[in-house]
């Protein structure tokens, strides 16, 4: 188990500045992030001062998982869905360091992000993940069903098409006061 500390981020400068090398080194990396390489870093300012901001107005949740003052992972919840989806969530943006992976920092971010759900009423948790390089083994580790696979759905970050793999999970209802 983690024993890496995970808490829900803010806005702040060294948050965002974080959080873009994150990206910046997971796109670099193989990481099919939505973001090709190279990825600048104002880029990947712009994208997480927007997810930041976003989370500001409760539609998201962003979490960190951190080694000392370092943020090592993070992953997003996102809470703003149709009128006619209130009791699910999405998993999205999933990241862990690479001086930081096998070492259970995502499972503990995807628990977390699966308690915060929980707590808010969703009940159905749904995320996508590459063919290529993506992170299927874990999902499917921590109970995330398969639903499909989409052929050549998107370019990998060094070029290339990869397919997406679908998943969901059910979580339990919040029990009553």
């Amino acid at each position: 188990m983690s024993s890496f500390p995970i808490r829900p981020l803010t806005d702040s400068p060294p948050i965002r500045a974080a959080l873009s090398e994150l990206l910046v080194e997971t796109v670099a990396g193989g990481g099919s992030v939505s973001f090709m390489h190279p990825l600048p870093l104002p880029i990947a300012e712009a994208f997480w001062q927007d997810s930041l901001a976003s989370a500001g107005r409760g539609e998201r949740i962003v979490l960190g998982a951190f080694d000392g003052d370092a943020l090592i992972g993070t992953v997003t919840l996102l809470l703003n869905l149709p009128p006619n989806q209130p009791h699910r969530a999405e998993i999205a943006k999933m990241m862990t360091r690479l001086t930081h992976r096998h070492r259970g920092v995502a499972t503990a971010l995807l628990r977390a992000a699966e308690r915060l759900a929980a707590e808010r009423g969703r009940t159905l948790l749904v995320l996508d993940t590459a063919v290529d390089e993506g992170a299927s083994g874990l999902y499917e580790k921590l109970g995330f069903q398969l639903t499909g696979i989409i052929p050549d759905y998107a370019l990998k970050p060094h070029g290339g098409l990869t397919g997406t793999m679908i998943y969901w999970k059910r979580l339990a209802a919040p029990a009553a006061a």
